[in-house]
């Protein structure tokens, strides 16, 4: 990410942590990351990983999408990208995503808040996705949904994978 996206993210998560009464020491610890590592990223320093900011964003009690609303970049670590594409404000809510993830590429994902759904539709490729132990390949033009309230994870073979990610979530824990 580059400077000004960094900026913006960490005066989001800075202005979330605050208008929850979290401390920095508080929220660091609970979403299991070091201090200096959050403080940094809060004053617009730093590489955030996916995982970090997913569990900020577990942390804070928002979405993934919510988190990062306000950066219009990309994310990502490890071979995967992500970037918003649009949030609904219906109820339930969902968030849309591009994602494209690099040959050879694992990516477990922590599980989400009770109830949520995702559901992938792979535009080019091929891409194992799903809960760990229950996966399933797929080609362009396949799409794949499953309860992402469990670990789950997106695996890749020879090829880049490019895919639209759509993440549902039930509020009251009524997925798939």
């Amino acid at each position: 990410m580059d400077k000004a996206t960094l900026d913006t993210l960490g005066r989001h998560i800075q202005s979330l942590r605050i208008a929850r009464g979290l401390s920095l020491s508080q929220l660091a610890a609970d979403a299991g990351i070091a201090k200096s590592n959050l403080s940094r990223l809060e004053q617009g320093n730093g590489n955030p990983t996916l995982d970090t900011i997913w569990r900020l964003s577990l942390q804070l009690q928002v979405p993934f999408g919510n988190l990062i609303a306000p950066v219009s970049a990309l994310v990502g670590d490890s071979g995967v990208q992500v970037r918003l594409i649009d949030q609904g404000k219906d109820n339930p809510p969902v968030d849309a995503y591009w994602m494209s993830c690099a040959p050879h590429t694992e990516r477990k994902a922590e599980a989400h808040t009770m109830g949520t759904v995702e559901s992938i539709t792979l535009l080019s490729g091929q891409l194992e996705v799903g809960i760990e132990g229950n996966t399933k390949t797929l080609v362009a033009g396949q799409s794949h949904s499953f309860s992402a309230d469990e670990p789950h994870l997106y695996r890749t073979g020879e090829n880049w994978a490019t895919a639209l990610l759509t993440i549902v979530y039930h509020p009251s824990g009524e997925g798939l």
